[in-house]
């Protein structure tokens, strides 16, 4: 009787406890959100993901709405501005197989480049590139930034199944030094 009613307690106790979170899937239409240090939270669009055997296929959508033309260096950018940083999203220029993985994340950091620019500055400077680096946490997708000089992607790659910005073409950057200080997909 003293196990009947000890097995009973377990499965009561077992009913109550909440269940074990899943893991974040690369599968569906999810939210794109810059994050700023002014505590914003800024919707620029979605990622659609649609698991393609080994990898998982993606597709960008910005919502231009959200972004306001400049025209810098000759040519034109959408970019998100405030008073103390522009910042403007750089499409990768080049085809690639937007396809990523739960460890290999790199086409869609390269999705994601953008530069930064003071208001007061004039033209675009691109060394000032900004790589999110990405990470796959319980809730979606976290995008720190990196600095890169984005002159490195005016020419075609050698290889366009390897992308270009490795960890060597990357540099850390000071946490809340530029004005959109992460990225999450959620």
């Amino acid at each position: 009787m003293t196990s009947t009613r000890s097995a009973l307690a377990a499965i009561a106790l077992a009913a109550l406890l909440p269940l074990p979170a899943s893991a974040w899937e690369l599968a569906g239409d999810k939210t794109l959100i810059a994050h700023t240090r002014d505590g914003q939270a800024i919707r620029l669009g979605t990622v659609s993901f649609k698991p393609a055997g080994e990898r998982t296929a993606f597709t960008l959508h910005m919502d231009h709405a959200r972004f306001k033309d400049f025209f810098l260096s000759m040519k034109e950018f959408k970019c998100l501005e405030s008073a103390e940083e522009i910042a403007c999203h750089v499409p990768y220029p080049y085809a690639n197989p937007a396809t990523v993985t739960r460890s290999d994340l790199r086409w869609l950091e390269h999705s994601l480049l953008f530069l930064h620019k003071a208001p007061r500055d004039f033209g675009a400077r691109l060394w000032n590139g900004l790589y999110y680096r990405m990470e796959i946490t319980d809730r979606g997708i976290v995008g720190r930034p990196q600095a890169v000089d984005l002159a490195q992607i005016g020419a075609p790659p050698d290889n366009p199944e390897i992308p270009p910005y490795g960890p060597g073409e990357r540099s850390e950057i000071a946490p809340n030094s530029r004005w959109i200080t992460s990225l999450s997909i959620e």
